[in-house]
C-alpha cells in the first residue's frame, strides 16, 4: 500500500496524530477512535493493522496489552518526496510574510503620526 493511500484516511491519520505525543495501547487508541469515527473495536483493529503493516506504527507487547507508537522512517520519506514540491508554498508563504510586515509598519506610522484629534 502506497503512503498516501495509509495516510489518505482520516482514522488511520488520527492514530498517528494520538501517537506522535506517546505511546499508547490499542485499548486507549480505540475508546479515542471509536467516541470520534464511531466505528467498532474490529475497525479499529484493523486500522492498527494496515499501520503496522504499512510501516508506520510499531507494537510491542508489555503483558496483555499492545502498545502502539509512530515509526518515523516512512514519515521521513513523505518528508524528502514533498521536498520537490515546497517551493510551490514557500514563495507565497515569504511573500504573505513580507506583505503582512509592510502593513505592521504601516500601520504604527498611522498610529505615530496621529491625527491630532
Amino acid at each position: 500500500m502506497h503512503a498516501f493511500d495509509v495516510l489518505g484516511d482520516p482514522v488511520r491519520r488520527r492514530i498517528l496524530e494520538l501517537l506522535a505525543g506517546e505511546e499508547r495501547s490499542a485499548g486507549e487508541i480505540g475508546a479515542v477512535v471509536q467516541e470520534e469515527f464511531g466505528i467498532s473495536q474490529p475497525g479499529v483493529s484493523q486500522h492498527l493493522r494496515v499501520l503496522r503493516e504499512s510501516g508506520f506504527a510499531t507494537v510491542r507487547a508489555e503483558g496483555t496489552r499492545r502498545l502502539y507508537a509512530v515509526n518515523p522512517v516512512p514519515l521521513q520519506e513523505i518528508d524528502t518526496w514533498l521536498d520537490a514540491f515546497r517551493g510551490f508554498w514557500t514563495q507565497r508563504l515569504d511573500a504573505l510574510g513580507t506583505e503582512l510586515a509592510r502593513g505592521r509598519r504601516a500601520r504604527r506610522a498611522a498610529e505615530g503620526s496621529g491625527d491630532g484629534a
